[in-house]
């Protein structure tokens, strides 16, 4: 088992076919977005998390059903959630869902949701 026993995961669509910059940006806006929301609403959790060194891992959704899918899997654990759109000053339309950032939680209740997904 892991060393840790937060983490938080951004689950990211594969259909786009995003450049490597424009994920990683978006990616990005989903952790910060998750770190803002949970250091608000979870003080104890988000402290948690961030002492043991903000552990982060990336996935691969197939589309946007599957995108939301994890989503509402994400509110019934009532676990944070940023749906991330994109503004669409380069690649994207404007409004384009592009990623979901979901914790940070519980690894093993982060797994069950996210286990399944194939790393980015």
């Amino acid at each position: 088992m892991s060393p840790y026993s937060y983490k938080m995961v951004i689950a990211v669509r594969d259909d786009l076919k995003m450049s490597k910059g424009k994920t990683a940006v978006q990616v990005a806006h989903a952790a910060v977005n998750c770190s803002l929301i949970s250091s608000k609403s979870d003080k104890k959790l988000f402290k948690a998390w961030y002492d043991e060194g903000q552990k982060k891992v990336a996935l691969r959704v197939n589309d946007l059903e599957e995108l939301f899918v994890l989503k509402y899997k994400a509110e019934s654990e009532r676990l944070v959630s940023s749906v991330i759109t994109d503004a669409g000053q380069t690649e994207l339309a404007p409004g384009t869902v592009t990623c979901i950032g979901i914790g940070p939680a519980k690894e093993e209740i982060i797994d069950r949701l996210t286990g399944d997904l194939k790393l980015l």
